[in-house]
């Protein structure tokens, strides 16, 4: 059963199975890829032996080897799908790792996204120390966001939100000292 079923995942590159059968597919495949890997017919007569199909090898030693073999491990995924009808056994499908292109592209664009934010942060170094004034004044974070894209308005802009800030600390520390005063005109 292991060996039509380990055929079939390498032809297919996706079969539908049961999650007990993808787990023990998973133990029977992958040492397989790991062989494929060096390419001599020692290894092709074991992988033979193993899975007893002339196609199979064929697809193996090819277009698999092609797309995992810089993998370290890891060849199978498997995706739990429910549970069966008939005898409620738990389904899922086993597949290749690289050969799902719609994961590949879900992937791809999310890490060119990152990286991107991550490589445009170093123009916005120079408003950075006024970032935290605007937050003592509770400023909404979209004039920072403004101060990447134009830097010399939204310096002016922060000059003025923190120049109440200042007002207002010289009014407390005026504060105490007027009533000390009071204080020792009372005494």
């Amino acid at each position: 059963m292991l060996s039509n079923m380990g055929a079939s995942l390498l032809l297919h590159k996706r079969i539908s199975t049961t999650l007990a059968k993808a787990k023990e597919l998973k133990k029977f495949v992958e040492p397989l890829v790991t062989r494929a890997k060096e390419d001599s017919t020692h290894n092709r007569r074991i992988a033979f032996s193993y899975l007893k199909s002339k196609e199979a090898i064929k697809a193996l030693f090819g277009e698999v080897i092609e797309k995992v073999g810089t993998r370290p491990g890891g060849y199978t995924r498997i995706i739990k799908t429910g549970f069966r009808l008939g005898d409620n056994a738990e389904m899922c499908i086993i597949e290749l790792v690289d050969f799902n292109e719609l994961m590949l592209k879900d992937a791809a664009p999310a890490k060119k996204t990152t990286r991107r934010s991550r490589r445009s942060s170093g123009d916005a170094t120079a408003p950075a120390p006024a970032a935290p004034k605007a937050a003592k004044v509770e400023a909404a974070p979209a004039p920072v966001v403004e101060a990447a894209e134009e830097a010399p308005i939204a310096e002016a802009e922060v000059v003025e939100e923190t120049t109440p800030v200042a007002e207002a600390s010289s009014e407390e520390t005026a504060a105490p000292e007027a009533s000390e005063e009071n204080e020792t005109e009372e005494k």
